[in-house]
């Protein structure tokens, strides 16, 4: 009935007794399945060891795994806390630098946050059994809640074991305004237990939510749901009826997702197309993730310049940009949003975990030349896949096996008649304040951008209406947005329109692709007869293109 759909691992827990289940969660993964009639791909095996796969070097696997699980247990104490509260630590740390999503994205942080904070979570995790994704993690980040009382649903009444809650999924929660620990863990049950993606699901109802507020969504328009900010019964409620196939008008699509809810709003004529566009969070169809981007274009880039669409495994650089302002120009951010994406999919090509990498970083690492990439964590993954397969690899060799995989994915993309810059645009909301009372919320932030970066006079900024501030800053950072655009495409080897091009897969080995390669020439000539093969910034005095030849690639 959804379009939400994960890919539940379930697995039987023998110290507590229970079945538990871990997620991959975006994309709808579980959904194709079950258009597949696929309902469960079983595994079973008489024992599996730690060299089930054969390593080439046991010496050298043995010894670069001692030395990860020595750092996690002597440093996580005093960075993250991994161990004891899990990812759920990013839930104070997010609110403190107004990032934390709350009320579909309009702010980033909230008076009740602190309610929702990792060690009221704490307090109900189990202590002594270890919650691991499996038993040998030492970072044990997979936090539990045994004994759990339900609430609502079929199950109401009955105790069971709540896998998590992950940040994701407070923050979510977050964002539908619910602030009531056990109500993220009735939410985070269900979703699971549904096998829902408890990001797209949260997102999408906080969409939803806001449109209620604004009349767009009513009561009856919404079958009968009160879907106001804070009401966690609806939202419960709604699950239980997306779960048993409920079939209203509104039922029907709301569970397809904010880019068929915007279709179907627009399509009735209910509310103003471009705040419903503006204010749904989503590119390419797919629910952003939960962190508020508004004042970090690298991380607006890395929602939408993407493959798939806003989650942040491809790319997670706020703290980079917005607090340490180490990728200061369009230059700087187009090369973290060439290297971040290659090295964040190189771990899922390989189904390795990446919390190893960067949730836990040396004590000295602030002292090397790039901290950012946690350096000394990236040679350990080096020596992990060569004492594997006996390969010489270097970093820059891993770096090369995703860059050929993202970019034929891309092709794959534009063969299926996506893949283009009109794909990677991103919901003004992402960017920015898209109403009068976003901009209120933050209007010392905003009010000083326009003097000191738009260089408005302090008279000419008080004597403008918020409507007018908005759209002077609207104007500004989709330009912004524009131009980080053009220097990515330009850093990946793309033609401005986004489309890979001949001469960068023949560089990544694809020579022999004659078919993709021809598919390509043709999708380019066409571009062009359409106008569409040109940078999409407006620049200004002492500003330039990437490159004043936008077929600069026939250069190479």
């Amino acid at each position: 009935h959804s379009y939400w759909g994960c890919m539940n691992s379930s697995f039987y827990d023998i110290r507590r007794g229970v079945p538990r289940v871990k997620q991959a969660g975006r994309g709808g993964l579980g959904t194709v399945l079950r258009h597949k009639r696929v309902k469960a791909i079983v595994v079973i095996s008489p024992r599996v060891t730690g060299t089930e796969n054969g390593p080439a070097d046991l010496e050298m696997l043995t010894r670069v795994g001692t030395k990860m699980h020595r750092e996690i247990a002597e440093l996580d104490r005093y960075q993250c806390h991994m161990r004891a509260v899990g990812t759920a630590h990013l839930t104070e740390i997010m609110n403190a630098y107004d990032l934390l999503p709350c009320e579909n994205y309009r702010f980033g942080s909230f008076p009740k946050a602190p309610k929702l904070a990792s060690t009221e979570f704490f307090k109900r995790f189990t202590k002594v059994i270890p919650d691991g994704c499996w038993h040998g993690c030492t970072m044990a980040c997979s936090k539990t809640v045994d004994g759990f009382e339900l609430r609502t649903g079929p199950y109401k009444g009955t105790r069971v074991t709540v896998d998590g809650p992950e940040y994701e999924t407070v923050a979510g929660c977050a964002n539908m305004s619910i602030w009531e620990p056990d109500w993220v863990l009735e939410f985070n049950f269900y979703c699971d237990t549904y096998g829902l993606d408890t990001i797209s699901t949260s997102t999408a109802i906080a969409f939803y939510m806001e449109m209620y507020e604004y009349g767009i969504l009513n009561k009856v328009r919404c079958d009968g749901l009160e879907l106001r900010f804070g009401n966690a019964d609806a939202v419960m409620e709604f699950l239980h009826r997306l779960a048993s196939g409920d079939d209203g008008p509104f039922m029907s699509v709301a569970p397809k997702g904010i880019r068929r809810v915007k279709d179907w709003l627009i399509a009735n004529g209910w509310g103003d197309p471009r705040l419903i566009e503006d204010c749904g969070m989503e590119s390419k169809g797919l629910e952003y993730s939960e962190y508020v981007t508004k004042e970090s274009l690298a991380m607006q880039g890395g929602y939408g310049l993407t493959l798939k669409g806003p989650q942040h495994d491809e790319a997670w650089l706020i703290f980079m940009d917005m607090v340490n302002n180490a990728i200061p120009t369009f230059e700087d951010k187009a090369e973290a949003l060439h290297y971040f994406p290659m090295w964040r999919t190189w771990f899922g090509l390989h189904g390795l975990c990446k919390l190893p990498w960067n949730d836990v970083e040396p004590a000295d690492n602030a002292e090397t030349d790039e901290p950012a990439k946690v350096p000394e964590h990236v040679q350990n993954y080096v020596d992990i896949v060569n004492a594997v397969t006996g390969l010489p690899l270097t970093k820059e060799d891993l770096i090369l096996q995703s860059e050929r995989c993202y970019n034929w994915q891309r092709a794959m993309n534009v063969w299926m008649g996506r893949g283009r810059r009109a794909d990677d645009w991103v919901p003004y909301r992402s960017m920015g304040p898209v109403t009068d009372l976003e901009y209120l919320s933050r209007q010392d932030r905003y009010d000083a951008q326009l003097v000191e970066i738009l260089g408005l006079s302090e008279d000419e900024v008080r004597a403008m209406p918020v409507s007018e501030r908005i759209r002077r800053l609207y104007e500004h950072r989709r330009n912004e947005y524009e131009k980080l655009t053009d220097a990515v495409y330009y850093r990946r080897g793309w033609t401005p329109n986004g489309v890979p091009t001949p001469h960068k897969m023949r560089a990544l080995g694809f020579g022999d692709e004659t078919e993709m390669l021809e598919f390509l020439k043709r999708v380019i000539a066409e571009d062009d007869a359409a106008g569409l093969n040109v940078w999409g910034g407006v620049y200004g005095e002492g500003e330039s293109t990437p490159d004043p030849d936008q077929r600069y690639w026939e250069k190479w």
